[in-house]
């Protein structure tokens, strides 16, 4: 049924109208005076207009009844919710930690083999089987939410994560503290997708880019921070401290977890895709195992390395293959075909790919060719923090106004120039240039996860948030972990060719550059979501 409008004939409105009050039982708004002047009273005429989702009496129902009011929702998204704001800094308190500690172990790993009288081979394994174990049970994180609830799981996650950092920094040697370390990815591997989830779940789609700004601090922070933390925790303390730092923080997220998030029930329905996480899981570890082995043989890539790759890649593709013909698989591939969410994901491999590579690069050009120690290195590259902090606190409201596409555009560009100056500073590099450098790399940054995963987020309904948050963050940690072994690699080469580690260094900064700058061709197909209406659900 239509809207009942008294027509009016086409020309200006008298000018008795234009300030007239609406009837008291009217539900439909009145045009502006402004614009049913300058349209000839067009405005008028557009509001009795049936829609193809059907007319309403309703204006707040249908965003085509009122131009004017859906442009001004635009403009000013509702705002976050105490409950949203909860979730939010629950999320973030409990990441922050399970992220710094992918790195802060790195400047510490001389320490420990000497403390435990162990070669680095032995001493690496601190730091690749945290890792292998963050890729093993990320894809069981998704069914686990939909099974059990998203509440329970986080607190098991966030608990293990704990109970794991309490065990390293009691370790004995250095097999027990590899044992714990995995232990500790274990609970690190699922707290960053059950976050996700519980915000996305928590703030609705037209709020997600605040929301996401705050969430995405940790993970730029972390990788930069974990550096300068360990530097002056292993200097000024003992190695142990840099586990025991996550202990108040865990109690405390545990704590405030179990009392302020309301529970969720899953679904006994949801059954686990046994034979998608023998092939998932296994593939995973076989394809990160075999990367990061590249990544720290100084021989050059391995016939071990390649058979590892070569096993986590027939794994993979067979469950791909497998996935698309099964009722519940353990992650849905059918994301792909929404191209919002496709484009939002390889924005996020290749921008992630070229800022995790570039965490393994920075750190060595300012050891090995400005001759700074490891404190003085972490504080270098404090600036690209800076400059992520601040353009995250900018483009929350940018990307629910619905200018995510800018946003990343922006980033990415900002990205690419940012390792261009690298890239261009050679020997003569000095702080007048990569200080500016470092600020535009973070600024970069900031930029880039919360309008694509707002954009992701923007195509799925609140059932399939869950398996694609575990897809999301498969995607980024295997595109972080190739592009790491790929710029070592090539740095290897150029290191092994030449005595100019300068050089060496300003060659490979190119790789990030290029990789960042192939990341504006997906963001260029990226649209903004459609303002939602006041009253849709969220």
């Amino acid at each position: 049924m239509l809207t009942k409008i008294t027509s009016r004939p086409a020309g200006p409105r008298p000018a008795h109208d234009a300030t007239a009050p609406a009837p008291p039982d009217s539900t439909t708004p009145a045009p502006a005076p402004a614009a049913a002047a300058a349209n000839g009273g067009k405005a008028t005429a557009e509001l009795t207009a049936p829609t193809a989702r059907g007319a309403t009496t309703d204006p707040a129902a249908d965003p085509a009844i009122d131009l004017t009011t859906k442009a001004r929702r635009r403009e000013r998204p509702a705002p976050l919710d105490r409950g949203a704001r909860t979730v939010v800094a629950l999320v973030v308190l409990g990441a922050i930690t399970t992220v710094l500690d992918a790195t802060i172990v790195s400047v510490a790993l001389d320490r420990l083999a000497g403390d435990f009288a162990v070669g680095l081979t032995t001493v690496q394994w601190v730091m690749t089987g945290y890792l292998l174990a963050l890729a093993a049970v990320i894809p069981v994180t998704g069914w686990a939410v939909d099974r059990f609830g998203a509440k329970p799981v986080w607190l098991v996650a966030v608990g293990t994560f704990t109970a794991g950092s309490l065990a390293c920094g009691l370790a004995w040697s250095a097999p027990s503290l590899i044992a714990f370390r995995v232990l500790q990815g274990v609970g690190g591997g699922m707290v960053f997708p059950v976050g996700m989830t519980m915000v996305a779940r928590a703030v609705g789609h037209e709020r997600m880019g605040r929301a996401m700004a705050v969430v995405g601090i940790p993970m730029m922070l972390g990788p930069i921070l974990g550096p300068v933390v360990g530097g002056v925790l292993v200097s000024a303390a003992d190695w142990r401290w840099i586990f025991f730092l996550n202990l108040p923080i865990g109690v405390a997220c545990l704590l405030w977890s179990a009392r302020a998030l309301e529970p969720q029930p899953g679904s006994r329905a949801q059954r686990l895709d046994a034979v998608g996480l023998g092939l998932l899981s296994p593939g995973l570890v076989a394809l990160v195992y075999g990367v990061t082995s590249i990544a720290g043989d100084t021989d050059g890539i391995g016939a071990a390395a390649l058979a590892w790759i070569g096993a986590g890649v027939a794994l993979l593709v067979a469950f791909a293959v497998r996935a698309p013909r099964v009722a519940a698989p353990l992650l849905d591939l059918r994301h792909f075909t929404a191209r919002g969410f496709t484009l939002a994901a390889l924005v996020q491999v290749v921008s992630v790919g070229a800022l995790t590579g570039a965490m393994f690069l920075l750190p060595l050009y300012y050891l090995q060719v400005r001759g700074a120690s490891a404190l003085e290195t972490g504080l270098l590259l404090a600036p690209q923090g800076v400059g992520a902090a601040v353009s995250q606190a900018l483009t929350g409201r940018l990307v629910d106004r619905g200018r995510g596409r800018l946003v990343v555009l922006a980033g990415t560009t900002l990205l690419t120039l940012g390792f261009v100056g690298y890239a261009l500073a050679g020997s003569a590099g000095n702080d007048l240039v990569l200080l500016p450098a470092q600020v535009i790399l973070g600024l970069g940054a900031g930029c880039l996860f919360a309008p694509t995963s707002a954009a992701a987020y923007a195509t799925l309904d609140r059932a399939a948030i869950a398996r694609a948050t575990t897809l999301l963050s498969i995607l980024q940690r295997t595109g972080g972990v190739v592009a790491t072994a790929v710029f070592a690699v090539v740095l290897q080469h150029q290191l092994s060719g030449t005595a100019d580690r300068a050089h060496a260094f300003s060659v490979t900064f190119w790789w990030p550059a290029v990789l960042a700058a192939v990341a504006l061709v997906p963001a260029l197909g990226l649209k903004a979501p459609a303002a939602r209406p006041k009253g849709a659900r969220k």
